[in-house]
């Protein structure tokens, strides 16, 4: 059986600022004094204790609040955008007209997700000058080193081996060109004066002028979203009166009423008031693709000959069509994916707005300004058994067996702390575990220099005598006994205690009539999770550190002591001690 290695979670408090709950019809919601003591307790396998415990490295500190703060509590600020590709910073104005895409030549492959890149289908210069010669002509395609694949499978060449993310968006797969935004709003200018009514003249050389555009072409989402905004705001303003300034009745299409008379179209009115029905006009709706109506076909006549000719080799994955921005069945429908951006982010605290993490802004770096990690203010714990088991036994725990753990308290602080530990005498759950902790309270050195140990005065190191350092052959060969109310071991700024735990037996016994209605149904079996021995702790740690500006510049001069005020800090943690041998 695999080795288990233990480890120790630390609880967020932002998950007890919870209101109890109240039943309907109830004016009071109910009292929960009677259970005081149960919910001081943390049950670590509750449902919603998974969203609560967090590794202490993933962990920050706000020295406002003085408390430990968890990505939920967090408030993520974006600090830059750039292309994880070429680590181009794009300005936020960009991002927001262009999407969070880059907008260079920074691509990758639709078959395999790998980096494209540029190439010439002209063979390069030969023979003598060649290294002389000036760049290579186009047409440029993009090639993928890894599968082989090339844009000239999907019929997309470009002219120039620079801006391929502008010059694609004007070519379709096949390489017929798209319209862009000014030759639609051209068109549409077009057709409007067509429906005013112009001169004969006019209608005669409009009318012998080819049509360029097809209503019952297939858009692309950019181009239907431009064409169906643009028909909504020709509706609106025909059908919405004129004020004497100038602006129309309902103050834009984006207004409340705008959009009521919208949903009215689909809703038979419901969403609009007498008043807006008797003074605006009537609206109707998109009728072809020229005003962004999309309407799929009936038969898959087109998709079935696809099917028949190149097989199921030919269509696409579940994951290539979800990296594709539109609908695409078949591998000729890929288009080559443009990177997303990436962003660098700081972190403030939701209930001070105290900056807690700032990074760089510049992209090439991966420095903080700020970096207020919970690491370098709490003590951190660390738990090993006492005895180490023999390599040839089972890493298993015995049922109702004694098993002495020893728990290490590592102070990063330079002020030494005062540390109180406490736990249940029996862990919450079906299962329960008998915890004792021979030493509650105890003190934690200051994470001072090495050569400041050597220096003590010997009245205190004769005072610590009784819990002097003890070597590894003392404690391999049992001649010290663990001893209730004195710790383990002590360094410069870390003590170890010892914990003695009796496992319990994974199994319900007991007469039928005794079982709850929980144990009758489950039978008695082990559940996932159950058989790992879980140890709520409760942690409290004071200390005395400097006072803040505002108290410290209180006094008189500065050859006054500095001001000095007690701080404290509690918090729950669960240590994962092994696994249970199951009878």
């Amino acid at each position: 059986m695999a080795s288990f290695t233990p480890y120790t979670y630390f609880k967020c408090p932002c998950t007890d600022a919870s209101t109890p709950s109240r039943n309907l019809g109830d004016e009071q919601p109910p009292e929960t004094e009677e259970n005081s003591d149960d919910d001081r307790t943390f049950d670590p396998r509750a449902p919603r204790s998974n969203y609560s415990l967090y590794p202490l490295e993933h962990l920050l500190y706000c020295e406002d609040c003085h408390q430990i703060r968890c990505p939920r509590c967090v408030l993520d600020e974006i600090v830059t955008w750039y292309c994880p590709n070429c680590l181009f910073e794009v300005p936020s104005s960009t991002v927001k007209s262009e999407g969070n895409r880059c907008t260079r030549s920074c691509f990758q492959c639709p078959i395999c997700v790998a980096p494209l890149s540029v190439s010439s289908l002209e063979a390069p210069p030969q023979g003598l000058g060649a290294e002389l010669a000036s760049q290579q002509n186009g047409p440029f395609v993009l090639n993928c080193a890894y599968c082989m694949w090339s844009s000239k499978e999907i019929g997309i060449q470009f002219e120039k081996p620079n801006g391929i993310f502008a010059q694609l968006a004007k070519i379709k797969n096949g390489g017929l060109p798209i319209l862009t935004a000014k030759d639609r709003r051209k068109d549409r200018e077009e057709r409007k004066r067509d429906f005013s009514g112009s001169s004969a003249a006019e209608e005669s050389q409009e009318s012998e002028a080819p049509i360029s555009l097809d209503p019952n072409e297939r858009l692309d989402p950019e181009s239907q979203f431009s064409n169906l905004k643009a028909f909504y705001q020709t509706q609106m303003a025909e059908s919405s009166p004129v004020s004497a300034l100038g602006f129309p009745g309902d103050y834009g299409y984006g207004s409340p009423g705008a959009l009521s008379r919208i949903m009215g179209l689909y809703t038979g009115g419901s969403y609009a008031d007498k008043k807006s029905k008797t003074k605006s006009g009537t609206m109707r709706e998109a009728r072809d693709a020229l005003e962004g109506l999309q309407i799929d076909p009936l038969s898959s006549d087109e998709a079935i000959t696809k099917l028949r000719t190149g097989g199921w080799e030919s269509t696409a994955s579940a994951e290539q069509r979800h990296e594709q921005t539109t609908h695409t069945p078949f591998l000729s429908d890929l288009r080559p994916i443009a990177y997303l951006l990436r962003t660098k982010r700081s972190k403030r605290c939701k209930t001070c707005r105290h900056i807690l993490s700032k990074p760089e802004s510049k992209v090439q770096t991966t420095r903080f300004r700020i970096r207020l990690v919970a690491l370098n203010y709490i003590p951190s714990i660390t738990i090993k058994p006492l005895q180490p088991p023999a390599p040839t036994a089972s890493p298993l725990l015995a049922p109702l067996k004694p098993v002495q753990f020893l728990l290490t308290f590592k102070n990063p602080l330079f002020d030494s702390v005062k540390v109180t530990v406490a736990t249940p005498a029996k862990t919450p759950g079906r299962f329960p575990t008998k915890v004792t902790v021979l030493c509650p309270q105890f003190e934690v050195g200051a994470n001072t220099d090495v050569w400041d140990e050597a220096l003590r005065d010997s009245n205190k190191s004769s005072s610590l005598s009784g819990e002097k350092r003890r070597t590894k052959a003392e404690a391999s060969e049992g001649q010290h006994q663990a001893e209730a109310g004195k710790v383990w071991e002590r360094g410069r700024n870390w003590v170890s205690v010892v914990v003695e735990v009796v496992p319990p037996r994974l199994r319900i016994e007991g007469s039928e009539w005794l079982k709850s209605e929980e144990m009758k149904r489950d039978g008695g079996g082990v559940r996932d999770g159950e058989e790992v021995v879980e140890i709520p702790v409760f942690v409290r740690v004071e200390w005395e550190g400097e006072a803040g500006g505002e108290e410290s510049g209180l006094g008189g001069g500065g050859k006054e002591k500095e001001v000095r005020e007690k701080r404290e800090l509690a918090y729950w943690c669960v240590l994962g001690l092994g696994k249970v041998a199951v009878d």
